[in-house]
């Protein structure tokens, strides 16, 4: 086993690794760029290395200083984590070259799979089902509309190098093809620095369904599979394993499968071979077909851990130091079900857009928690906004998705907007509880999923804090009436106190009786058990959920929005390009700009027509949320 090793990571991922490494006295060197300095992974390793500015081309992409830094501190192994580096076979050869082990497969299997055009005629050649579809080198648009047209509409198209929905495209009809085309290559160009891409026939009914692998160079096993069917735009929320309605015949081809997949190309740690399945008649051992595999560990492995009492961090540092597989095919079992939930800082109701801001409160529900945050940090515009990863185990599926409904409503945020609402709600959806899931349902019920009505008493509840009174009233003693006063709130808002910890709270045309008890506050008569937490213009009740509520400035005027005629940037992000010009006549709903954040492209796009007055800003700007981007001249009278 190995003394020092160094994590070329940050966030959770690289405190996931510390966490096992500490259990099996391996000491820890941490990276960091400018704005981690202060961060978690830091803080818990034993040694910590600066290499470099924010973003991450000059930190965590930099490979020859990460080595540097790994030679420095006298670390045997690199742990690459995933994302980043941890899929880049030039790293992992540079790492081999410096004399040091990288903690992961070989340079040449990463090579195999990184393409995944290439990776696929590789599969059919080992044996593995492949969606049909077109991996060709030509990528004239022309030839690539043909292919998509000889293959079937609905067709997918994706970026051959890559991954987590980046450069990836549904497209329906031959007449969307170039503009999607065009979009997907440009998110891929960024992205990956290849903007290659294949096309594959859209499955109706699709299930995500992956099998984690495990090999040593020249055996593998696999630790059975994951669902990842919930899914938005591309990105998983919540995933599960075992998936639902497997059968054990299902089960063992799909296994035997990925064993092939990895054993062709000499696969050594940990792996994930994804698969899409034809879910529209049940779970058959005929309808499932190679996607891609993973050269590392993947995001949602916890639930993995959780039904096989594997800690497959530790088997990637036993095997990278030269042990054979820690167990046999034979030896593995699945005990129970298990869930995996993505707390994201991300604005839902303003269509998911990456958001930032202080962890101002921070607090998690019974469950087993991966985070790299801590309550006061800060989440970065440089970075995926990930806060953390929500898991919990159980004998059976209802009883683990009960404990994960569970500990989300028992978790606290606040400082930023998350989509911790939305993942309840997915968690009380009646198909999703019904193991009834494909890749569609999110999209399908977007609507009820993310305008999720607060409990009744939230209300009141915000009106007490807004007041300034969750700690209570004091006497509240009159000699001629009960005490009265407006409250500032976005709907109009009064308190009467009746009496000490006793008040009517009268909102939204109705009346409450609030009574503080020493278990907190009741509400008409009914146990609330809320917390609270009063932000800058803001409050948050915690109340199966989280619920804030933005106060009223004063101060405030309206300046922007479609009568003034500016588009502003919704999240910090890069100006990626821009369609107009000053004096140019646009539409509504004509493109104005692409805005780039967390890798991901968001189009802005006219609120009304008009004629361009001004364009603020230039291709390649650093925008921070709110800044205007375009402003349209004024709308002349009637």
């Amino acid at each position: 086993m190995f003394d020092k090793i160094l994590i070329a990571n940050r966030g959770e991922i690289a405190c996931r690794v510390i966490d096992t490494c500490r259990r099996l006295g391996v000491a820890t060197v941490a990276v960091y760029s400018e704005a981690d300095a202060g961060a978690r992974h830091v803080a818990m390793a034993d040694e910590a290395v600066p290499i470099g500015g924010p973003a991450p081309r000059d930190s965590y992409l930099r490979g020859a200083a990460i080595i540097a830094a790994a030679q420095a501190a006298g670390a045997q192994a690199i742990h690459p984590g995933y994302g980043f580096l941890s899929e880049n076979p030039e790293f992992v050869d540079a790492v081999a070259a410096a004399g040091l082990v990288f903690i992961g497969p070989s340079g040449d299997a990463i090579r195999a799979m990184g393409l995944k055009d290439a990776a696929k005629a590789l599969m059919a050649q080992a044996g593995v089902p492949v969606v049909p579809g077109y991996q060709g080198a030509n990528q004239e648009p022309a030839h690539l509309a043909a292919q998509a047209g000889q293959v079937g509409y609905p067709v997918l198209i994706k970026a051959v190098a890559g991954g987590g929905g980046k450069g990836m495209r549904r497209v329906d009809r031959a007449a969307d093809f170039a503009d999607a085309l065009a979009s997907a290559q440009g998110e891929a160009r960024t992205a990956f620095g290849n903007a290659a891409v294949l096309i594959e026939k859209y499955v109706e009914k699709p299930r995500h369904i992956e099998v984690q692998v495990f090999g040593d160079g020249t055996r593998a096993v696999h630790l059975f599979e994951r669902d990842c069917s919930l899914q938005r735009r591309h990105q998983k929320v919540i995933e599960e394993a075992p998936a639902p309605g497997m059968t054990e015949e299902m089960r063992a081809a799909m296994g035997a499968a990925a064993v092939r997949a990895a054993e062709a190309i000499g696969y050594s740690g940990a792996g994930t071979v994804e698969f899409i399945v034809d879910a529209s008649e049940g779970l058959r051992a005929d309808r499932f077909w190679f996607m891609e595999m993973n050269t590392r560990l993947q995001v949602e492995h916890p639930v993995t851990e959780a039904i096989t009492g594997v800690d497959l961090v530790e088997w990637q540092l036993r095997v990278a130091a030269g042990e054979a597989l820690p167990a046999r095919q034979e030896d593995l079992r699945i005990t129970g079900h298990a869930f995996e939930a993505r707390l994201y800082a991300e604005d839902v109701p303003a269509g998911f857009l990456p958001a930032t801001g202080t962890l101002d409160h921070l607090r998690f529900g019974a469950a087993r928690i991966e985070t790299g945050v801590r309550a006061g940090d800060t989440i970065s515009p440089w970075y995926d906004p990930m806060i953390a990863k929500v898991i919990t185990h159980g004998p059976t599926r209802a009883i683990a998705l009960n404990a994960l409904s569970r500990a989300l409503e028992e978790t606290q945020v606040a400082g930023t907007v998350t989509n911790l609402g939305f993942l309840g709600a997915l968690a009380r959806h009646s198909g999703f509880r019904r193991g009834d899931v494909d890749t569609g349902l999110i999209a399908r019920d977007l609507d009820a999923l993310t305008h999720v009505q607060a409990p009744a008493a939230a209300l009141p509840l915000a009106v007490i804090a807004a007041a300034g009174l969750q700690e209570g009233t004091g006497s509240g003693f009159t000699l001629w009436a009960p005490l009265s006063r407006p409250v500032a709130f976005p709907d109009p808002a009064r308190i009467r106190v009746l009496g000490p910890g006793h008040v009517a709270v009268e909102v939204a045309e109705r009346s409450f009786d609030c009574v503080l008890h020493p278990d907190g506050w009741w509400v008409d008569g009914a146990k609330t058990g809320a917390a609270f937490h009063i932000g800058a213009g803001d409050v948050t009740v915690f109340l199966r959920g989280a619920w804030r509520f933005a106060l009223p400035d004063p101060l405030a005027r309206a300046a922007t929005g479609p009568a003034s005629g500016l588009t502003l940037a919704p999240m910090p992000g890069l100006v990626k390009a821009v369609f107009v010009a000053p004096g140019q006549e646009v539409a509504e709903g004509d493109r104005l700009a692409i805005l780039e954040a967390m890798k991901m492209e968001h189009t802005m796009l006219a609120a009304r027509a008009g004629r361009v007055a001004e364009v603020l800003v230039a291709e390649g700007a650093q925008v921070e949320a709110g800044a205007a981007l375009i402003r349209l001249a004024e709308e002349e009278a009637a």
